[in-house]
C-alpha cells in the first residue's frame, strides 16, 4: 500500500472523485502542511493556518500506479492558479502534492513538468514533503456520499471518468 496527500481545492470532490477509482483503498478528508496543531474547519477558513484542505489517499500499487494518481490528479485540477479552484478561494484551496516517500519526489516533479507543456502559464501546484496532517471532522467525510446535491468544483463527468479509468502504470 502506498499513501500520498493532495490538495486540490474543496477535499469533498477530491475524495468523491479518488473513491471511484479502482486501486483506491482509502480516502480520508484533511489538513496539510499548516501550523496551528489540530485545527478544526472554520480556523483552517481563516487563513491564518497555513493549512491546505486535502485528502490522504492510500492505494494499492499494484493496481494504480503513482502516475496513474498524478494523471488523475492534473486531470481536475487548475494547475496554473493559485489559492484556487473553481469557486473556492483562499489559502486553504490551493493546490499541492505531499509526499511521504522522498523515492516518489522525482516521479512527481518529471510528471509535473511534463504536464506543464500543457500550459502557457506556471504550474503553480506545491509539491513537498508533508510536514503534518490532521483528519477533518466527520461531517466532512464522504460528504457528497451523505449529500450527494452538495457544492463541488469537481463535475459529475470526472467522477465517471475515475470510476472507468484503466490504470497504464500500475506494476503487475
Amino acid at each position: 500500500m502506498k499513501e500520498i496527500y493532495l490538495a486540490g481545492g474543496c477535499f469533498w470532490g477530491l475524495q468523491k472523485y479518488f473513491d471511484c477509482v479502482v486501486g483506491v483503498l482509502e480516502t480520508q478528508t484533511g489538513y496539510v502542511n499548516g501550523t496551528a496543531h489540530n485545527p478544526s474547519y472554520v480556523q483552517v477558513c481563516c487563513g491564518d493556518t497555513g493549512f491546505a484542505e486535502a485528502i490522504r489517499l492510500r492505494y494499492d500499487e499494484t493496481k494504480l500506479g503513482l502516475t496513474d494518481v498524478l494523471h488523475l490528479y492534473f486531470h481536475v485540477i487548475d494547475p496554473t492558479v493559485t489559492d484556487r479552484q473553481g469557486n473556492d478561494v483562499g489559502q486553504q484551496y490551493r493546490t499541492g502534492i505531499y509526499y511521504l516517500d522522498e523515492a516518489d519526489e522525482e516521479t512527481i516533479r518529471a510528471y509535473a513538468a511534463k504536464e506543464q507543456e500543457k500550459y502557457e502559464q506556471p504550474i503553480v501546484t506545491e509539491i513537498m514533503p508533508l510536514k503534518n496532517y490532521y483528519t477533518a471532522e466527520e461531517y466532512h467525510q464522504k460528504y457528497l456520499d451523505k449529500y450527494p446535491t452538495g457544492y463541488c468544483h469537481i463535475g459529475k463527468e470526472a467522477f465517471n471518468y475515475a470510476g472507468t479509468y484503466e490504470p497504464e502504470y500500475a506494476r503487475v
